[in-house]
C-alpha cells in the first residue's frame, strides 16, 4: 500500500483520463460562431467584399451606362485585349444623391425643366453644391471634354516658352485639327491655344509627344483624374478621340472644368475669342477662332465642346452672375430639336433661380478628398451587424479578429490538459526518483 510519500501515485491514471476526456471534448467542440441575439447578424469567414460588389448590392451598378459607355460602335467588344470597365466606387463619389439613375435637384426647388440629353450635372463652382443632375455618374464617351485633362496636364508639366516641331503624324490626325504642319514650330503656349480653341486634335498629339509619348500621357491624365476624385474617367487619346475603355461621366467633367478654371493660362484661354496661330513651310500664319457657343452670353467664364460618332455632342459651360458662378456639363446629348447650347442655357437659368440657401443634392468634391476605391461615406449599419451594401463587418487592419466563444473554449482547455501534463510528469519524475 502506497504510504504517504508518495501520494502522487494514483494521479498519473486519473490525469491520463482527464486529459483524454478533455483533448476529445477539445478535437469536438463546434469552431462555427455561437449565435448571437435574435436580429444581430454574426460575421463569417468569408472572402473581403470588393467595391464592385458593394456597388452591385446596392444596386448602382444596374444603371444603364454605369459600367461601360453605350452607343455604336461596341469598341470594347471589337478589340481584343480591351481593358475591363472601371470598378465602381463603394459609394458615389460626392454624396448619395450622386448615386441616382435618373433625375434629382435640390430640395426647396422646383424640379429643372426637361432637356434632351443623357446625362447632365448642374453645380457651384465655388461652393461645389450640386444643384440637379441626371444619371452623374453613368460612362459615356467625353470626346473633346476630354482635352480639359489633357490641358491640366500640360500646364502642370511644360513650360509655356518650351518649342516644339510638329510632325506629319501630329498633322494628319483625325477628326478636328487647328493647323499645325510637319516641321511647324509652335510654342506649347500656341499649341494650348489651338487644344482648347480650335479643339485641334493635331495639337493634342504635339502636346503628349512632349510630355513623353501618348501612353505616359494617358498615365498622366489618369493620374490627375484620380486626383481631383473623377473615379469614371479612363482616357483612350489625349484628344478624346474614341478609343478602347474610354469613359467619363457629367460629374467627372465638371470636376475637370472647375480644376481648369482655377488654372489662369487655361481660364484666360476659355475667354479668347480669337488668337493668332503661326503657319509652317512658307503658308502664312492665321487666327483661331473659339468655338465655344456659350461664349457671347454675359457673365460666360468657359467652356468646351465636343463630339465624335460615339459619344454624340458633349459640351461643358459656366456662367457668372452677381458673384455666382454655375457650370452645367452635358453628355451625350443632340443639337436637334434643342441645340446644346440652348439646353445648357436653360438649366443654367434654372440653376441661378435656386435660392443659395436650398440643400444640395450633392457636392463636387475636392482636390485628394477620395480614396483610391471611391468617396467613403459613413455606414448606417449598427456596429457589428452586417451591411446589406457592404457585407459582414471588415476585421480591424491591425490585428486578429476577437475570439469568439468557442476560441475561448478551446484555448482554456488546451491550458486545464498542459497543466495536468505537467502534474503527470512531475509525478512519475517523483516515483522514479
Amino acid at each position: 500500500m502506497p504510504g504517504p510519500e508518495h501520494p502522487v501515485r494514483t494521479l498519473a491514471p486519473t490525469a491520463t483520463v482527464i486529459t483524454l476526456a478533455l483533448l476529445v471534448a477539445v478535437l469536438f467542440v463546434p469552431t462555427s460562431p455561437v449565435a448571437g441575439p435574435v436580429g444581430v447578424a454574426t460575421a463569417s469567414a468569408t472572402a473581403p467584399v470588393t467595391a464592385p460588389e458593394r456597388a452591385e448590392r446596392a444596386g448602382r451598378a444596374a444603371c444603364p451606362g454605369q459600367l461601360v459607355p453605350p452607343g455604336p460602335p461596341a469598341q470594347e467588344e471589337l478589340v481584343p485585349g480591351a481593358p475591363q470597365p472601371l470598378p465602381v466606387p463603394a459609394e458615389p463619389v460626392g454624396g448619395p444623391g450622386m448615386g441616382t439613375c435618373a433625375d434629382a435637384h435640390a430640395s426647396g426647388a422646383a424640379p429643372p425643366p426637361p432637356v434632351g440629353i443623357a446625362s447632365y450635372v448642374v453645380a457651384d463652382l465655388d461652393s461645389g453644391a450640386v444643384l440637379a443632375v441626371r444619371a452623374p455618374h453613368a460612362r459615356h464617351r467625353p470626346a473633346s471634354l476630354l482635352k480639359l485633362f489633357t490641358a491640366l496636364v500640360a500646364t502642370s508639366r511644360l513650360d509655356p516658352a518650351r518649342v516644339v516641331t510638329a510632325t506629319a503624324e501630329d498633322a494628319n490626325i483625325d477628326g478636328s485639327r487647328a493647323g499645325i504642319g510637319p516641321g511647324g514650330r509652335y510654342t506649347v503656349a500656341q499649341l494650348l491655344t489651338g487644344l482648347l480653341l480650335d479643339s485641334g486634335n493635331d495639337t493634342a498629339s504635339a502636346l503628349a509627344r512632349t510630355l513623353g509619348g501618348t501612353p505616359a500621357t494617358l498615365a498622366a491624365v489618369q493620374d490627375t483624374a484620380r486626383s481631383l476624385g473623377a473615379m469614371d474617367t479612363r482616357p483612350a487619346t489625349p484628344s478624346g478621340l474614341d478609343g478602347p475603355g474610354m469613359s467619363s461621366s457629367a460629374y467627372d467633367l465638371a470636376l475637370a472644368f472647375r480644376a481648369a478654371v482655377a488654372r489662369p493660362q487655361i481660364a484666360r484661354l476659355m475667354l479668347t475669342r480669337t488668337a493668332p496661330f503661326p503657319g509652317f513651310g512658307g503658308k502664312p500664319g492665321f487666327l483661331l477662332a473659339n468655338d465655344n457657343p456659350l461664349l457671347g452670353t454675359p457673365g460666360t467664364i468657359g467652356g468646351k465642346t465636343g463630339f465624335t460618332d460615339a459619344a454624340r455632342h458633349t459640351f461643358v459651360g459656366a456662367v457668372d452672375r452677381g458673384g455666382r458662378r454655375l457650370v452645367v456639363v452635358l453628355v451625350r446629348g443632340e443639337q436637334r430639336p434643342v441645340r446644346m447650347v440652348d439646353s445648357a442655357r436653360t438649366l443654367l437659368d434654372w440653376g441661378f433661380a435656386v435660392p443659395r440657401t436650398a440643400a444640395p443634392v450633392g457636392t463636387l468634391v475636392e482636390p485628394g478628398t477620395v480614396a483610391p476605391g471611391g468617396a467613403s461615406a459613413p455606414s448606417t449599419a449598427t456596429p457589428g451587424t452586417a451591411d446589406p451594401a457592404t457585407g459582414p463587418p471588415a476585421r480591424p487592419a491591425d490585428g486578429p479578429a476577437p475570439a469568439g466563444p468557442a476560441v475561448a473554449l478551446i484555448v482554456g482547455a488546451l491550458a486545464v490538459v498542459a497543466v495536468l501534463l505537467a502534474g503527470t510528469v512531475l509525478a512519475l519524475r517523483r516515483r522514479r526518483g
